[in-house]
């Protein structure tokens, strides 16, 4: 891309939203009946839950339904203050009266850029799970149906509907670089194709100098991972931040994609002892990618100090997520068609997801929390 800063910075004066529709090119991979990536697969899931109950969590900006689905009974674990007040007061128990006892909470928040649907296909899986034991590839996963019975588990299987109607693929293994990145952070004016790290430079997304609204948004232009975390702007956000603080959970994963190994990211500010769990479950889950043969990292990200270096990290919505609830909450990163390796197929992108989903509940179970004195 040819934009430099100053070109970038100046398109943030645009006020009225683009959602305009640019045919989008390259071929449609035909996908196979496990891969549900749809709204409609979305929708189909929620209308077959009978082991868990359903809802609309929140409508996006463009007026579409974010359904969560539910598992095991809400706890009543409520105390006498937020968690932002409890741990002023050096007692967390005082958010949340967790002693061991109940059962782990676990949130898994799916894909908040449209066009990062593998985790949704992942969680159309994992419905599966939960309802019969297999996958949709009918393959049993006994022990992960076991632990996702032993918790209470929220799922929203599609963070970001206003994103995923705008993107018009349903797979991208066969899709060139190009036509992906097109569709993921969109086209301005001029032409030119949106890259990262540029792509969040302009935010909202807005104006007369965006031609093609990438699927990283929802229909007001707002990225959900780089909300205004103080006053949101999308309603979206909102009942994210507001699940998270009535439900208290122990776990919270934030899903994407990306073309390279699957991997669990860091979390920025966050406690030490937050980052050192993330850490211990992503070296499990490496592990286990190696064991199986799959693209992986040596471990999980090491912990270390933020902002040491200019420009610091974003305070992002995993990092908000934490200090909502003080859940270990981390962001895993799928592999959108290959990996360093090379491409990947279907098959083993769903397994990369349903590997994780395996050992997170396994930890989940193995590790109850104690926030008692």
């Amino acid at each position: 891309m040819n934009m430099n800063r100053r070109e970038a910075m100046a398109l943030m004066g645009g006020l009225a939203v683009s959602t305009t529709l640019e045919a989008q090119s390259g071929p449609q991979t035909v996908a196979p009946p496990f891969w549900k990536s749809r709204l409609s697969d979305v929708q189909a899931a929620v209308r077959g839950v009978k082991k868990g109950r359903a809802r609309v969590l929140v409508q996006s900006a463009g007026k579409r339904d974010i359904h969560l689905v539910t598992y095991g009974e809400k706890q009543n674990l409520k105390g006498t203050a937020n968690y932002n007040s409890a741990c002023a007061g050096m007692d967390p128990a005082s958010y949340t009266r967790k002693d061991g006892t109940q059962k782990p909470v676990v949130f898994l928040l799916g894909p908040v850029h449209g066009n990062e649907f593998d985790g949704t296909v992942g969680l159309m899986n994992l419905i599966r799970i939960a309802e019969t034991r297999k996958d949709w590839r009918e393959r049993e996963w006994k022990e992960l149906a076991d632990n996702i019975a032993r918790c209470r588990v929220l799922i929203v299987p599609c963070g970001n509907p206003d994103g995923r109607a705008r993107c018009r693929h349903d797979s991208w293994v066969g899709v060139d670089r190009d036509t992906s990145q097109r569709a993921a952070m969109g086209v301005m004016a001029d032409g030119t194709s949106l890259e990262w790290p540029i792509v969040k430079r302009i935010h909202p997304m807005r104006g007369a100098a965006v031609k093609t609204l990438g699927a990283y948004f929802n229909d007001s232009g707002v990225n959900l991972m780089h909300d205004e975390w103080f006053d949101p702007m999308a309603a979206e956000t909102r009942a994210f931040l507001r699940l998270a603080r009535e439900e208290a959970p122990d776990f919270i994963v934030s899903l994407h994609a990306r073309t390279s190994d699957p991997a669990i990211l860091p979390t920025a500010y966050v406690p030490h002892a937050v980052k050192e769990k993330v850490k211990e479950l992503g070296d499990r889950v490496q592990r286990r990618y190696a064991a199986e043969g799959l693209p992986h990292e040596a471990g999980g990200p090491v912990p270390r100090e933020d902002g040491v270096a200019f420009p610091p990290p974003s305070f992002n919505l995993t990092s908000a997520l934490h200090h909502a609830c003080g859940a270990v909450t981390f962001t895993h990163e799928c592999c959108r068609y290959g990996s360093k390796s090379g491409a990947m197929t279907h098959e083993q992108i769903l397994d990369v997801q349903l590997l994780l989903y395996d050992e997170l509940f396994k930890y989940a179970v193995e590790r109850p929390v104690v926030w008692m004195k």
